[in-house]
């Protein structure tokens, strides 16, 4: 389905190679009638940023949904890693968000400062905030990885660091098969994840317990990274869905003299292969899916 981006967005040339994926101008969205668009917020907070982009984009544009991405930044962060005058150009600060057209849901990437404590972070108040108010908001938030990690941070799950990173294509077990996301999931499937840190299992089942978060999938090497809130307002994904085998194979040739991170066996970055498409797919879609009802019984009800 097609993506709404601006005519001089960079990666025009790649989306437009895709058979899939469509491009729709910006500044002619209005030519095209259409039921199903959604308006998709994206916190982006990875360095180099503007190159993860696509990441997404593949994510959400391999959909039924004609989606128009909304890109946000921090006022709290310096964006060192990224050109110059882009964030300027493409971005716009959160607080913006209330005079602009409403968003369907809303995305926060992660970034790789798990190894920092929280109140470390130097935009952490900044965070606390968005992620506060996205959630009363929007019909969902999605935290990837490092927002995963702070949004079951504040709802009372410790992180642990690892003395290793966590690197490769895990299988996990789908553990909520009657969800209305994870029900279109394999019992088992595989994710990449690419982190230094985790939630607390006994943290995640005590939260359970007391009706807090609810888990979505398990394995014995990544404990817990799927899960959400009872009222399905927030989704944490502490995998990488959403990583082209490129962006994997990158991470894993920068990483390959690092002794924190042990031996890559379940991965051949040299010849990368993404067998966790699928489920990016799944997961995206049905999230998009629960998103786009939700959305329209808010406007039904304004």
């Amino acid at each position: 389905m097609p993506l709404i981006l601006p005519s001089d967005y960079h990666s025009i040339n790649v989306i437009q190679q895709n058979n899939i994926i469509h491009w729709i101008p910006q500044d002619r969205k209005d030519d095209y009638q259409t039921s199903n668009r959604m308006r998709i917020g994206i916190l982006n907070l990875m360095p180099l940023g503007h190159q993860y982009e696509l990441n997404i984009l593949n994510s959400i544009g391999f959909t039924n949904f004609e989606i128009e991405p909304v890109w946000f930044k921090l006022k709290t962060h310096t964006y060192k890693t990224w050109p110059e005058g882009y964030v300027e150009k493409f971005y716009t600060n959160y607080e913006e968000v209330k005079d602009q057209q409403p968003l369907d849901g809303f995305i926060i990437t992660g970034t790789p400062i798990e190894h920092l404590d929280f109140e470390e972070v130097t935009y952490w108040k900044e965070i606390i905030n968005i992620i506060n108010d996205s959630r009363d908001r929007f019909p969902s938030t999605l935290g990837l990885c490092w927002a995963g990690m702070a949004m079951a941070y504040l709802l009372g799950v410790k992180k642990i660091v690892y003395k290793s990173k966590l690197f490769g294509v895990y299988q996990l077990q789908n553990i909520a098969q009657n969800h209305p996301i994870m029900g279109a999931a394999d019992s088992t499937f595989p994710c990449p994840q690419s982190r230094n840190a985790g939630m607390d299992n006994k943290d995640i089942e005590k939260a359970e317990t007391k009706g807090d978060l609810r888990a979505l999938a398990y394995s014995d090497e990544t404990g817990y990274p799927i899960y959400e809130t009872p009222d399905h307002k927030q989704l944490i994904h502490l995998g990488h869905p959403e990583y082209n085998s490129s962006r994997l194979a990158y991470e894993a040739e920068r990483d390959i003299d690092n002794p924190d991170v042990p031996p890559i066996t379940n991965f051949d970055f040299a010849n990368p292969s993404n067998i966790w498409k699928m489920h990016r797919h799944t997961f995206f879609q049905q999230w998009l899916n629960f998103c786009y009802e939700k959305s329209h019984q808010i406007s039904v009800n304004r």
